[in-house]
């Protein structure tokens, strides 16, 4: 590996320095062995050879398993290919600044893996291998549009995602019945969506929860982009504060002043207590939402589309392997990211990790998972956050807006401006 400069290193730390996604699964590291296993024989990769280095981090918590897993992916890998690889898994925690330090100090892994809010940052202080030249009569029309959003900055593509996730509202059945309504005719648009919220507060149920406290990847993001808004361009255009999106700030205020999310809304993290006590109508969640449901049992649900004003869209992290600017094997490193991502691969991972796949190819995993299955099918209306290198570090600025207003100190107008103002001010506009 060929060394960083100094000055990108304080740069990028200086910007990292930043809590882990609330996407991230909550998992404990343990390191997989070297031992391999048989596959079936492939033709090698003409011209490569050597070895790399590759850093993931643990998705569950059955390490066995996902060594397993791994094990085989890298099999694969190795038999197809003659590269040798080296693999390890790195803890969530302090990721960023493991994977700077490494590759400053020329021993950082040839391919690692990251989420939409790195990987801009990254690629935009010229850390990234560009792809593009090693995809020549790949198969990239099998990816999911909404998947390669997060992997692509100013048209240069630098990873292939592995997975998704799509957040959707999960609708109590028994609160549909009590508020007089049909479980197979769920609300699709923020229209209808307020009229059964109307009506749950009157039969003594909160519409939904909302974590103000949290991401804004949970909160006012998708509400921003039905409303047709977006927060940021990649030119550094400010658009939160447009009409889009004071229609969203606008539509949330609502929400917290006709009492259809809790009181405490403005700074909750979880309303796990109210939804699983049958005294909320719906919440957002995803995979990990219900599986978490259908391990309580505690009352039957359905999974509502992704809600529509002018866009039908919602949020979903994306998963995807990068390659450095300065890995001494750029060919095989980029040949293990076609690899770990091609369909059967996909297959293997996101069947351990039940999260979705990012080929349209792989989504037939889930077979009579239904509640997955439909899940999967909301990808394509999934986008992965707000993609700039920025993008991390105005959350808390956008948030701080949104509470104030929540507050009463700030109309919507209000609040979606100064967001603005806050955000041109990071990115010295």
């Amino acid at each position: 590996m060929k060394k960083f400069g100094f000055f990108l290193l304080l740069i990028l730390i200086g910007a990292l320095i930043v809590g882990c996604s609330a996407s991230e699964p909550e998992t404990k590291e343990k390191e997989v062995d070297g031992e391999k296993i048989e596959v079936a024989g492939e033709e090698k990769e003409a011209g490569l050879s050597g070895e790399i280095t590759v850093w993931a981090h643990p998705f569950t918590g059955d390490q066995e398993t996902e060594g397993a897993m791994w094990k085989e992916v890298i099999a694969s890998y190795e038999e197809q290919t003659g590269v040798k690889v080296n693999f390890e898994q790195i803890p969530w925690a302090n990721r960023d600044q493991k994977v700077l330090t490494a590759l400053a100090a020329n021993n950082g892994p040839d391919v690692f893996y990251v989420i939409p809010d790195q990987m801009p940052q990254y690629a935009d202080a010229g850390m990234l291998l560009a792809l593009d030249p090693y995809l020549e009569g790949f198969d990239i029309e099998d990816f999911v549009d909404t998947a390669l959003v997060s992997t692509t900055w100013k048209d240069e593509l630098y990873g292939l995602p592995i997975l998704q996730e799509a957040y959707t509202y999960l609708y109590n059945v028994d609160v549909i019945k009590a508020i007089g309504e049909d479980p197979a005719k769920l609300p699709a648009t923020w229209e209808e969506f307020e009229k059964w919220a109307e009506k749950a507060k009157e039969k003594g149920f909160y519409a939904t929860s909302f974590q103000g406290g949290g991401s804004m990847n949970g909160t006012l993001y998708p509400f921003l982009w039905q409303a047709g808004g977006e927060v940021i361009t990649a030119d550094n255009q400010v658009m939160i504060n447009n009409e889009a999106g004071v229609e969203a700030f606008e539509f949330i205020n609502k929400m917290y002043t006709n009492g259809w999310i809790p009181k405490d809304s403005i700074t909750a993290l979880e309303h796990d207590a109210l939804w699983e006590s049958g005294k909320m109508l719906a919440v957002q969640g995803s995979g990990i939402s219900v599986s978490r449901m259908l391990s309580q049992n505690l009352f039957e649900f359905v999974i509502a589309p992704p809600m529509k004003n002018k866009e039908q869209l919602t949020y979903g992290t994306t998963g995807m392997f990068v390659a450095p600017i300065n890995t001494d094997n750029p060919a095989a490193a980029a040949e293990f990211i076609k690899v770990v991502t091609n369909s059967d691969n996909q297959k293997k991972f996101n069947t351990v990790t039940q999260y979705i796949p990012t080929r349209e190819s792989a989504k037939d995993i889930f077979g009579e998972q239904k509640y997955l299955a439909q899940l999967a099918g909301y990808t394509q209306f999934a986008l992965p956050g707000v993609i700039h290198p920025e993008g991390r570090t105005i959350m808390p600025l956008i948030q701080a807006e949104l509470q104030t207003m929540m507050e009463g100190k700030k109309t919507p107008k209000e609040a979606a401006d100064d967001a603005a103002k806050a955000i041109e001010g990071k990115i010295g506009k």
